[in-house]
């Protein structure tokens, strides 16, 4: 299959660069497998998940992995996306609070190399940076310290700047660190918010709960990869970069229970469907706990094992999240959707509006 199938036209005025004035009042459009579509509000969700329906949510928390500083000794700008926290620093054999080491994505990185160093301060808290290695596309492992007294975790807490995506052309603002974090966030880790769940207010998740609706919770952190565009021509020759996960064993019985009496489970964003379809289901349908990593790439042809209908955002041209889409409703379905909803005015992307897949 070419990646080309999986084009379409999207004006860049529909691209989302701010949430709605409130969480929840996005607009909804709902796919039927049979490619009818019906458009509605977020609100009327709820006419459209039933009791006994398991909803999958994914947990996981932004955290502020984006730090803006200067080059020491010239001052010059630099830029650094916190990735993977390395779990062993061969300087430090023991776990110190104040020094870790990271894998992360540097600007300028062909003025950073081996031994370069660079310092990030906000509010009166300094992070201190050594490069240690080199790796591909900007990509540096990078010794990050702190005298700050809170620790390392809590000087970039206070340092960092929430990463918007891309495609997002703006500075964050200080109303990105709550909505650009699901109401149930929970576990840090993600330099990327599980868009399908920001939708979602306490009172709504509390309003389903109340008619039967039962929800799970899951963990993926959500990694840069999830941006990464698909640079083959062929569908099949993409690879996906592995992100961590956890579902725990409360999780895994919910899903259980869900599949042998035949009860729908809808998965709340492509991070949860990605986590669901990598589990391991025994041959007497018992759903296994557990925790890893997942580079799973879903496109058509998928079989799914857990995952019957989904929440989403609308995704770019081209990506493997159209793809994951596209092998749940068919990809010409899909396409046809989002023509409709380009011809309709929907917002597109991370802030934009959602979709209900049937």
């Amino acid at each position: 299959m070419n990646v080309s199938d999986f084009d379409f036209e999207l004006p860049e005025s529909l691209i989302a660069q701010h949430p709605p004035p409130e969480r929840g009042e996005s607009r909804l459009l709902v796919l039927h497998r049979d490619g009818t579509v019906e458009h509605l509000m977020f609100a009327d969700l709820d006419g459209y998940v039933a009791p006994n329906d398991l909803l999958v949510l994914n947990n996981t928390r932004v955290f502020p992995a984006r730090l803006l500083g200067r080059r020491i000794p010239t001052g010059g700008a630099v830029e650094c996306l916190l990735l993977n926290r390395e779990p062993f620093d061969p300087r430090s054999p023991t776990p110190d609070p104040y020094s870790e080491v990271w894998e992360c994505l540097v600007h300028p990185g062909q003025k950073l190399k081996p031994g370069a160093h660079a310092v990030f301060e906000r509010g009166g808290v300094t992070i201190d940076a050594e490069v240690l290695s080199m790796h591909f596309q900007g990509r540096r492992t990078v010794r990050l310290s702190t005298a700050h007294a809170g620790g390392l975790t809590d000087a970039i807490d206070r340092v960092g700047h929430i990463p918007l995506p891309p495609y997002i052309k703006r500075y964050d603002e200080e109303s990105d660190t709550d909505r650009y974090q699901t109401v149930y966030a929970r576990d840090r880790g993600s330099v990327a918010a599980p868009t399908a769940g920001l939708h979602f207010t306490a009172a709504h998740l509390a309003a389903l709960a109340a008619r039967g609706i039962e929800t799970a919770q899951i963990t993926l952190h959500v990694g840069y990869g999830t941006f990464k565009p698909v640079k083959v021509e062929h569908v099949e020759e993409h690879v996906v970069e592995a992100e961590r996960y956890t579902v725990s064993s409360e999780a895994a019985a919910a899903l259980t229970r869900s599949r042998r009496e035949c009860r729908r489970t809808i998965a709340v964003g492509t991070t949860t469907v990605r986590t669901l379809e990598s589990l391991t289901v025994a041959p007497d349908g018992t759903v296994v706990a557990g925790s890893g990593e997942t580079n799973l790439f879903i496109h058509p042809g998928h079989q799914f094992q857990l995952v019957d209908a989904m929440i989403t955002n609308f995704h770019l041209p081209r990506s493997s999240l159209l793809m994951l889409v596209s092998a749940l409703a068919g990809r010409e379905r899909i396409l046809s959707a989002y023509r409709e909803a380009v011809d309709k005015g929907y917002r597109f992307y991370s802030y934009g509006d959602a979709m209900l897949i049937l």
